[in-house]
């Protein structure tokens, strides 16, 4: 008697596949997001993060803005950058879009 109602209460046939195959079909395209858009922009950002900190005094450095400028000192946050003669400008250290020509550090 008690198998007859387990038997009744149960979904006929099908109902078990198609929820195993949704899950299956979202892990695979969660599978295909990580791999296609969250792995390479975490790959870029540690690259970004270890070029930042490798920036010295010396090196010649192009801004998100486009200026181009020698890196006249460097702090925690910001850099100093010559961009022409006596002209020194402050920047955010994150705001470096690409490290040129790099320099040994100047010895002072």
């Amino acid at each position: 008697m008690f198998m007859t109602l387990i038997q009744q209460a149960a979904p006929a046939g099908g109902a078990g596949t198609a929820v195993g195959g949704q899950f299956l079909m979202l892990a695979v395209i969660g599978l295909i997001f990580y791999f296609l858009l969250i792995r390479p922009q975490s790959q870029r950002m540690k690259k970004h993060r270890a070029m930042l900190d490798a920036i010295a005094r010396g090196d010649e450095v192009v801004t998100s803005g486009g200026l181009i400028g020698k890196v006249k000192k460097v702090t925690d946050d910001e850099l100093t950058l010559t961009i022409g003669t006596n002209q020194d400008v402050k920047i955010v250290r994150t705001m470096i879009a690409e490290v040129r020509n790099r320099k040994s550090a100047a010895n002072d």
